[in-house]
């Protein structure tokens, strides 16, 4: 199974060096490098990243695991083969998980190796292409998600173990962690799945879902040990511990949600259609049959896997259109219990023939034996009345008796299920997975299918061979070394680039996010891949609509302006934006008319070819002129009363106020000083509170600084960096946030200094995660069972020792 998904993901290309790309992974790939060059030098795993949208919050509306592991990898072997391996690994590690989690379960042994095989079909599932968990999903940029649910597995499985042992709550408590800052939604579903097994150990023992039935001889069933109480105990300081241990993620992650995006995306409720595509036909009808056989057999594992399909089908369905969770996002959490039950419903069925088999053999035999014996007999009846013929009565030697005789503990059965079970799943899984690699088109043709470019193992290559296999890679290249070369002569800064379907000519339309990555800080993208993770997206996504001929619009819901480059330049200066790259005619016609922009650099024309499309561009570099990082007010600004930090309060008559330049002179607060005026939300006509002249000098930005000096003590500053609650001033009150999402502090000394340090939900999940920490070293220092004598002694006295679990 490993073999075959390292097989299409073109093993050659995971250890080149070349640069990945192919749709999210190609903005990703900045990510965990900042993270090794900035935070894990201030020894973080959450901060602030100054490279996009004017700054924002990585990692706490994200998920940092995998990124970390790019990151430490990256220390050993060079960074673009650490971040290709680890994109990777969740795939490489599902069937693995689904294999531990079956043996941790104590299933018999033809179970875990079926539900493993099982895995490859879901991974090369090609009904989704982004949500997660599949193939497809981790070369989009879904490797977070797909890193998780192998972890949620292992979780799974160490759940179901220590329920009834008593054994490896630490370890548990630890996978449940990695899987929370792995990907949240995978995290929910071994949440979910964790609650329902704690709740199957309250039920009574006569209705309780079993692991093994009619267990053979040669297997070796650890017995229950833990009563109700210990168990209800052991599993919810297993969850605790592990929920504990990571609250330094999750505290900040919920509190603050009020500072994050919602890109409004509408839910898809084609619900037939999404949750039973017809190419899975085949795998639905398999799931469902498992599942009325788990009910009837009380199989844990299979009543689990369906309850969490369930849960899944039902979070698709009903997911609240209000809610940031795109509802599609749960559709792997269905297929995959799906795909679970299918590899368990094959191995109930192997392992059952196989012990039917000694006793159908044994019927059969004494049918034959009767059906002989009537024969004879008739013959035998002839042959009396025929003259001088005696008859001898029938009898059977020893070897015959011993072969008609009932079997004796089926001695062979495990070890024919134990491989019957996973071949047959395995050729099950190959068959379905395999067949269109090593088939000709015509024999696909010939059946009904036709092989399309939509190939794991075109999207794979795509990615791996990386930005320099492109055609466009010399302009590409050429452009970032541009870059480089303004933001030396010219100073550091944000960019804004012209968006155009056609960027994806560089391998992804989200190639030029890495300009902070090629800089080494010095220049910034505006754009970048977490959109959620910024309050001032919103405002980014207007800009770009007023200057690009063909804009993405990728936020719903915003009212966006056709193409108007002098009110863009207008908002970039309001955004402190320092450059702005313009590659189509009609866009830079128009820039080079704006007496607010200098040209400073060109480069091109370059042409190159995509899908037969030849495209010839000219880039046009501009400095935005009077767009200064941090300067002075005019006027106080004006408190919006009862005004709430969310977007559904903010972002309204935020953009209405951003929408009209003739507005500026007074922004608009969502707190302030008691000396800063009041004014009803959205308020056109706010009063203008003249303050005193200041003069801004000194600005220095760093990774997670803001410093300047001020001549005037007392008149509010802007500072045009997003707003965040972790923002903290010496030398100055505030920050303030005002629109559409900046900052203003209020000087008390002449020189003043912005820092990201921690908010009060970061102290608050920081004491959380000490205490998880602590419990986690109680669980693994202690014993690994309840502590009380009897307990132990009934431990032993069922023979439940440490090694070995999990058989039969």
């Amino acid at each position: 199974m490993i073999a075959v998904v390292l097989w299409q993901m073109h093993p050659s290309l995971l250890i080149s060096t070349s640069t990945p790309t192919g749709g999210d992974n190609g903005g990703h790939y900045a990510m965990p490098a900042f993270l090794k060059s900035d935070l894990l030098h201030h020894f973080q795993l959450t901060g602030w990243d100054p490279g996009w949208y004017d700054g924002f919050p990585l990692y706490t509306y994200y998920f940092v695991l995998p990124d970390l592991l790019i990151a430490l990898v990256s220390y050993a072997i060079p960074y673009a083969v650490a971040f290709k391996w680890v994109t990777v690994l969740g795939s490489v590690l599902l069937p693995v998980a689904a294999w531990a989690m079956g043996r941790l379960f104590g299933m018999r042994r033809a179970y875990p190796g079926a539900v493993a095989a099982l895995t490859l079909c879901y991974l090369f599932d090609y009904t989704y292409t982004i949500y997660g968990g599949n193939l497809f999903s981790t070369l989009a940029g879904e490797y977070a998600y797909s890193l998780s649910i192998a972890l949620a597995l292992l979780f799974l499985g160490l759940m179901a173990r220590g329920l009834r042992t008593g054994r490896g709550r630490g370890w548990a408590a630890v996978v449940l962690a990695a899987c929370i800052l792995a990907h949240i939604l995978p995290a929910l579903f071994a949440l979910v799945g964790g609650v329902i097994l704690v709740l199957m150990e309250m039920l009574p023992a006569r209705v309780r879902p079993r692991d093994v039935w009619h267990p053979h001889p040669t297997d070796e069933v650890v017995p229950l040990v833990l009563t109700r109480p210990q168990a209800l105990w052991w599993g919810v300081s297993t969850i605790a511990i592990g929920g504990l241990l990571v609250a330094f993620w999750w505290v900040p992650f919920g509190t603050e949600q009020a500072y994050s995006t919602s890109m409004g995306y509408v839910d898809v409720h084609t619900f037939v259609a999404i949750l039973l595509p017809q190419a899975d036909w085949w795998v639905l009808i398999l799931g469902g049959l498992s599942a009325l056989a788990a009910f009837a057999l009380r199989s844990r594992f299979g009543i689990l896997m369906a309850l969490l399909a369930g849960a899944a089908a039902l979070a698709v369905i009903f997911d609240p259109q209000s809610s940031s969770l795109y509802n599609v996002r749960f559709l792997p959490l269905w297929f995959l219990p799906v795909y679970l039950l299918a590899g368990w419903g094959i191995a109930t069925a192997v392992t059952g023939a196989v012990d039917l088999w000694p006793w159908l053999a044994v019927r059969i035999v004494r049918l034959v034996n009767l059906l002989f014996r009537l024969v004879t007999r008739s013959s035998r009846g002839r042959r009396e009345r025929a003259p001088g013929v005696v008859a001898e009565p029938a009898s059977l030697s020893e070897e015959e008796i011993t072969l008609y005789s009932e079997p004796s503990g089926r001695r062979g059965a495990w070890p024919v299920a134990a491989v019957v079970g996973p071949l047959v799943a395995l050729v099950v899984a190959l068959g379905v997975v395999v067949t269109p690699f090593v088939l000709p088109a015509s024999a696909m043709e010939s059946i009904g299918i036709t092989p399309g470019p939509n190939q794991v193992t075109n999207w794979s290559s795509f990615n791996y061979q990386g930005y320099q296999a492109q055609g466009a890679y010399p302009e590409y290249r050429a452009l970032i070394e541009t870059m480089e070369r303004v933001g030396a002569l010219y100073g550091c800064g944000q960019a804004m680039w012209q968006y155009d379907p056609s960027l994806n000519r560089f391998g992804t339309t989200q190639a030029l996010m890495l300009l902070p990555y090629w800089s080494g800080g010095c220049i910034g993208s505006m754009e970048g891949l977490l959109f959620e993770s910024s309050a001032t997206t919103p405002y980014h996504f207007l800009n770009q609509a007023e200057l690009s001929a063909t804009p993405s619009e990728a936020m719903v819901g915003l009212d966006y302006t056709a193409l108007d480059v002098p009110a863009g330049i207008e908002h970039l200066q309001l955004l402190g934006v320092r450059y702005f790259m313009a590659s189509s005619p009609q866009v830079q016609a128009a820039a080079s008319a704006d007496p607010s922009l200098m040209e400073v650099a060109k480069m091109g024309p370059s042409t190159s070819s995509q899908a037969g499309v030849s495209t010839t561009t000219t880039w046009k570099i501009y400095e935005v002129l009077d767009s200064p990082l941090v300067t002075g007010l005019t006027n106080l600004p004006a408190v919006e009363k009862g005004i709430g930090a969310s977007q559904s309060s903010w972002l309204s008559p935020s953009e209405s106020w951003y929408d009209d330049p003739a507005r500026w002179n007074v922004f608009l607060a969502q707190s302030g000083p008691v000396s800063w005026p009041r004014v009803p939300i959205g308020d056109p006509s706010p009063p203008r509170r003249h303050v005193a002249p200041t003069h801004v000098t000194e600005v220095r930005e760093t990774d997670n600084t803001v410093s300047f000096h001020v001549s005037k003590i007392g008149t509010p500053v802007l500072v045009k960096v997003s707003y965040f609650p972790n923002w903290q001033a010496t030398g100055a009150t505030g920050p303030y946030r005002v629109t559409p999402n900046l900052m203003v502090v209020v000087p008390t000394a002449h020189n003043v200094v912005l820092h990201y340090g921690a908010s009060p939900a970061d102290r608050v999940g920081d004491v959380l995660s000490a205490l998880g920490l602590i419990g986690l070293v109680l669980a693994l220092a202690g014993p690994q069972v309840l502590k009380s004598g009897r307990h132990r002694r009934a431990f032993r006295k069922a023979g439940a020792t440490p090694a070995p679990y999990g058989y039969g």
